[in-house]
């Protein structure tokens, strides 16, 4: 950059092009500590807005135009960089709003953006505009999009009408008003996902009845005439919450209760529990454990665990064969090891066997270390359980089977030798060493 450029800049525009990089490739890895020195550069130009307004207006629009520019430098398959201009754009509009500038014109530029926006870098900015918006913007920004809906119910193809429609929902929503929402869904069409939205509104205005009735249409709309909208599992617990405010928790727990039977798990169970009375919460916490006892395994160990039913949870593992328990993630058997290894060792070494069982047989040698891992709390666990000889068959069992891996077998044989990872020198440990040997 040469001097003469260098003393036409705004200093702050000096430190929007150094933070861009321009020129630079930025991978899908590095987006994120690159958004966050942009985010430096923008909280400098937040600082100007209560003195020289004019002045951030003109560098947000700076900011705004490299960003678009470093699009095509950048892998934001993360959606950090989008977020960010979404976050830099509703600050070009704080701004403009405390210059004084005219609303109309904020709003015919949003919608410019929108338009020519090439890189998805506008994907969810409605939402966020119709946040930032003071009144007389959110007026102007209604009334352009006002009349994109009305030339485009002219066209034979519903693309634009249902993309400017979905556009002011989105406004209406996030500045709560109602009364345009629903007019906009009678006229447009409705559709259960205006159902929802519209019980949402009511909710928030504490009009339970209204919003219940809103629920039910939802509730009760062709799924094969909206198919994307309809989300079955948001009504119902809407319903549950409004037929609690309206005095009717029997029905609330009932339905709770139906889906919970239907499928145990550790959600339905915080679920339904939210209707149970204070007083009647023991009982039916015994009637969910005894609902969840032929359940889906994985969902029955996740919930015994949240519920610490430690006995509940040691019976199901000793009743559920070695090859169930293989094919169970790691994510839900090394917890329930961990937690019953101290008090029940005999299902804790078959859960740590389960898991070292299913490494090796997956032939990944790059996962040996974590199922020498597992063997070594096994071992332990079924000689705290008495269980030496159950121990004996699982190493004839993996010498017999797996004696051609060698790299496995090295050391697992140490770990019986009494070397396992545990007892061998960690990462740093070994480089220590090394250190004091020079």
């Amino acid at each position: 950059m040469t001097e003469k450029r260098r003393k036409r800049l705004d200093p702050v525009e000096s430190e929007i092009e150094t933070s861009l990089q321009p020129g630079d490739f930025i991978p899908d890895r590095a987006c994120f500590s690159f958004v966050s020195d942009l985010e430096g550069v923008a909280a400098t130009i937040a600082k100007l807005l209560p003195i020289e307004a004019t002045r951030a207006v003109e560098l947000y629009a700076t900011f705004l135009a490299g960003c678009r520019e470093k699009a095509e430098e950048l892998d934001d398959s993360s959606g950090s960089f989008g977020q960010f201009v979404s976050e830099l754009f509703c600050g070009w509009i704080g701004a403009r709003q405390a210059a004084g500038a005219d609303p109309d014109v904020t709003a015919t530029r949003v919608l410019s953006f929108i338009d020519h926006d090439q890189y998805g870098l506008s994907c969810g900015l409605e939402t966020s505009v119709g946040k930032a918006l003071d009144r007389a913007g959110a007026a102007a920004f209604e009334k352009q999009v006002r009349a994109r809906l009305d030339a485009a119910a002219t066209e034979p193809a519903d693309y634009a009408r249902r993309r400017w429609g979905d556009v002011l929902r989105d406004l209406y929503v996030t500045r709560n008003n109602l009364a345009a929402y629903v007019a906009l869904a009678e006229q447009t069409g409705r559709t259960a996902k205006d159902c929802h939205a519209i019980a949402t509104m009511l909710l928030a205005r504490k009009k339970h009845g209204e919003a219940l009735a809103w629920v039910e249409r939802g509730i009760g709309f062709d799924t094969k005439r909206a198919p994307l909208d309809f989300v079955k599992a948001d009504f119902t617990r809407l319903r549950r919450v409004l037929l609690s405010k309206l005095g009717r928790g029997g029905e609330a727990l009932e339905s709770a209760w139906a889906e919970y039977r239907t499928r145990p798990s550790r959600y339905t169970y915080d679920e339904f529990m939210k209707f149970v009375p204070k007083a009647e919460r023991s009982a039916w916490r015994e009637k969910a454990m005894d609902a969840i006892e032929h359940g889906d395994l994985r969902s029955a160990i996740e919930l015994l665990l949240e519920t610490k039913e430690m006995e509940r949870l040691a019976e199901r593992v000793r009743r559920t064969e070695d090859d169930v328990l293989q094919r169970l993630s790691h994510y839900v058997t090394e917890p329930a090891a961990e937690k019953l290894q101290r008090r029940h060792p005999e299902p804790a070494a078959r859960l740590w066997r389960a898991q070292g069982m299913r490494l090796v047989d997956a032939k990944k040698s790059k996962y040996y270390e974590a199922a020498l891992s597992n063997f070594e709390n096994a071992m332990r666990c079924f000689e705290r359980a008495g269980l030496t000889d159950e121990w004996a068959e699982t190493v004839n069992d993996i010498r017999s089977r797996h004696h051609r891996k060698s790299g496995f077998m090295s050391g697992f044989e140490r770990l019986l030798a009494g070397v396992g990872p545990s007892e061998s020198p960690s990462f740093l440990e070994r480089a220590k060493a090394r250190w004091r040997d020079r």
